[in-house]
């Protein structure tokens, strides 16, 4: 059901080898596939849409205006929901909404010794656009994770792409955290062609400046494609989660929390590293008792018997090590001290400290992002937050001594780069003010222009 790799007898690069997913591993027919839809929307726009949309997932629409979702459809959906699952969603959006406040950008500015004044100005982005997975489950969390912090952040129109079902339906609790998210406008297109509509525009949609969310392995790979045209967040991939634990950890909350990511998709990552071969016997067993009543088990059971494992290693040092190694996107330290491990811990999307943290609340309302990196591009990607919404220009105001101070290093270096206009740039602004006394504005009367 699920492979024990023994890290101290085959050795922790062997076992990296074994688990580890690249994100550059993509088959050659998914590439080819997505290339074709990105060119066919490109050139074709709405056409390529509807033609995809029927194609892929069996929604026959008879115009491009057919696939908008309305603001009355979110409104509806919002007043229909049942009370537990309403309160539920404002839970959530509240404290994904505190978190993301707290950990806004923020403008800022110095001032030098010559009374220049530097600094940076915050601006969120004008149109951004939010994928929605949809096909196996619907995850109204993801509209919340994405949609918030963008609002948050200052952005005005938010944009969210989601696939449809054969009858053209979104499911009406992805509609309501719509609404609830802050969500502007809202189109039922899934799969590269929603990432191809977004990123170049169609004659329907307008383009946006960004696309954030996760997907499949056709929308990661879409969203690559189309970087540059628009930003992007990340490639966020299957999910995946390491258990760091000790050998007094609960068999059984390991075992659950290893499901709760297989449950998600065949390619889902789910692997327990420990210094306590007993632990990950019993973990074992537990993964067995508990997998034959998951609703989801031979979505479970792919995941674990090809993406999961057991790792024993010779300490719990060498765990958060390994697990390094494989910067995932989740990360439990499910042990009696996790505070003593997490200076140690380098590279992971999330680090859910201590047994009662599982990592499950952070999948829905402990506040912080669920989209993270995966497929360890944790080692240099982050969560997604309220600064992939925003933009930072930097702000400089020279005084007239602090250029002059400048002058010569300025000119040095334009000099060795055989940029002499450069320097001269600055030259020209020193001689004028000499020729005026020190430290004349060089600005009409009445003030600045």
């Amino acid at each position: 059901m699920i492979r024990t790799l023994d890290a101290r007898a085959l050795g922790v690069d062997a076992v990296v080898r074994a688990l580890e997913r690249p994100p550059s591993r993509v088959p050659a027919d998914v590439s080819a596939t997505v290339d074709e839809i990105l060119a066919a929307v490109r050139t074709r726009g709405d056409a390529a849409v509807l033609e995809y949309t029927a194609k892929l997932d069996g929604f026959a629409a008879a115009s491009a205006t057919a696939l908008a979702i309305s603001a009355a459809e979110m409104d509806d959906a919002l007043r229909a929901l049942e009370p537990a699952t309403r309160a539920a969603l404002d839970y959530a959006a509240e404290r994904i909404e505190r978190y993301h406040a707290a950990a806004m950008p923020k403008s800022w500015r110095l001032t030098d010794e010559h009374g220049s004044s530097l600094g940076q100005e915050v601006r969120p982005l004008d149109r951004v656009g939010i994928y929605i997975p949809g096909g196996r489950a619907a995850y109204p969390s993801t509209v919340l994770m994405t949609a918030v912090p963008a609002r948050v952040a200052g952005v005005k129109q938010i944009v969210l792409v989601t696939p449809p079902d054969a009858a053209g339906r979104v499911d009406p609790v992805v509609l309501a955290a719509a609404r609830v998210a802050g969500v502007t406008e809202g189109w039922r297109i899934g799969g590269a062609q929603a990432v191809a509509a977004l990123a170049y525009g169609t004659a329907t949609l307008r383009r946006v400046d960004k696309i954030v969310g996760p997907g499949n392995v056709y929308v990661a790979l879409a969203k690559t494609r189309v970087f540059g045209e628009v930003g992007i967040d990340m490639m966020a991939g299957p999910s995946e989660v390491v258990v760091v634990a000790d050998a007094a950890a609960d068999a059984d909350w390991i075992a659950a929390d290893l499901l709760a990511q297989a449950e998600h998709d065949p390619m889902a990552r789910a692997v327990l590293v420990t210094d306590a071969p007993a632990l990950a016997a019993r973990v074992e067993a537990r993964l067995a008792a508990r997998l034959a009543t998951l609703p989801r088990r031979e979505i479970a059971a792919a995941a674990l018997r090809d993406h999961g494992a057991l790792v024993l290693t010779d300490g719990l040092e060498g765990a958060v090590d390994l697990a390094n190694r494989l910067a995932p996107e989740h990360l439990e330290l499910m042990v009696a001290v996790p505070a003593a491990l997490l200076p140690r811990v380098r590279h992971a999307g999330a680090i859910f400290l201590g047994a009662h943290t599982p990592e499950v609340v952070g999948d829905y309302v402990a506040g912080p992002n669920h989209v993270l990196p995966t497929a360890g591009t944790a080692r240099f990607a982050s969560p997604l937050g309220t600064e992939d919404f925003v933009k930072r220009s930097s702000v400089l105001e020279y005084s007239p001594s602090g250029l002059a101070a400048a002058l010569p290093h300025l000119t040095t270096l334009s000099r060795i780069e055989g940029l002499t206009a450069h320097g001269s740039a600055a030259q020209a602004r020193i001689e004028r003010a000499d020729s005026r006394g020190p430290e004349r504005p060089a600005y009409p009367e009445g003030g600045r222009t």
